[in-house]
């Protein structure tokens, strides 16, 4: 059942956490791996809060509204950091980071 009831958002936070896996991996390629050293950090802390507000989604906890408005405002900050680069990894992880944030945002209501 709380799987079913958090379908939409559960989608949304692991397409960002994948994005992010797949950001920071095309980073450690670009010429100046030092430029994107923060950029290749937010992957990994936005991966991190995205798979754990999945996991307490599938899970139905009573938490999952508060995991979902905690991962919302880090989902912005860290697209707004991949956004500061031209990569198209970038923007697609910057996409994936909206989309994740709208849905957490909608979920925590």
């Amino acid at each position: 059942m709380a799987q079913q009831q958090y379908e939409s958002c559960i989608q949304a936070c692991d397409a960002c956490a994948a994005a992010c896996a797949h950001c920071a991996m095309a980073c450690l390629t670009e010429q100046n791996v030092a430029e994107m050293a923060a950029c290749i950090k937010s992957d990994m802390d936005c991966a991190d809060i995205c798979q754990f507000a999945s996991a307490v989604m599938a899970r139905g906890s009573s938490r999952a509204k508060e995991v979902c408005l905690l991962c919302a405002p880090i989902c912005d900050a860290y697209a707004y950091e991949c956004e500061k680069h031209q990569h198209e990894h970038c923007k697609q992880r910057a996409k994936a980071c909206r989309r994740c944030s709208e849905e957490c945002r909608t979920m925590g209501q």
